[in-house]
């Protein structure tokens, strides 16, 4: 058995980049031997704080939940991460369903400065609901002129970046996870799972 990565668009903009940077994240996941469930914020119907949960509220959250790891992608709007992102967090539970979860963090913004301030905002509020955020959090700067129409990235120093968040969520797992599941299997007496020593 894989384990899943949960890859989230945070933006419900048509035609955004964030997805195609995300894209090059999850095929690197991919090859790494995980699963990813794509969900993308444009397809979603989430409630604001203190209105009743929605149908897709609660597939969100018990994705997440079930999830080996997540991968949060924003844009940068107005110096931190847009509406959409934290409408998407508060939609996961209190406690967040990404209480305990590693959370790989994907920032892009037009500016040449990038998405740094919203992954640094992004970074704080994960870390307050609970979640292991993975230190090698990844911004791309100019992201208009990053990617080809059909989402190929133009810059290889982008593309190597962008892979190499996947790698570091993945090693998280390897490292620290995998093995945490193991030992608890193990104390169980139970089959390990596959994954859990070969991911």
């Amino acid at each position: 058995m894989k384990p899943t990565i949960v890859s989230i668009v945070g933006t419900s903009r048509p035609g955004n980049f964030t997805r195609h940077a995300l894209a090059v994240v999850e095929e690197e996941i991919r090859r790494g031997g995980a699963e990813v469930s794509h969900v993308d914020a444009a397809e979603l119907t989430l409630a604001f704080p203190g209105f009743p949960e929605t149908a897709d509220g609660r597939r969100l959250r018990d994705a997440v939940a079930s999830s080996a790891g997540v991968v949060l992608a924003t844009p940068e709007y107005h110096g931190t991460f847009c509406a959409m992102t934290k409408l998407i967090i508060e939609n996961l539970g209190f406690p967040s369903a990404l209480s305990g979860k590693p959370i790989a963090l994907l920032g892009v913004a037009a500016g040449r400065i990038g998405a740094i301030k919203s992954l640094e905002h992004l970074r704080g509020v994960c870390g307050h609901v609970g979640g292991l955020v993975v230190p090698n959090v990844v911004s791309v700067a100019g992201v208009r002129n990053a990617f080809h129409d059909d989402g190929r990235v133009r810059d290889p120093g982008t593309e190597t970046a962008l892979r190499g968040l996947a790698a570091a969520l993945l090693d998280y797992l390897k490292t620290y996870v995998c093995p945490r599941h193991t030992l608890e299997a193990m104390a169980r007496g139970e089959t390990v799972e596959p994954w859990a020593t070969s991911v």
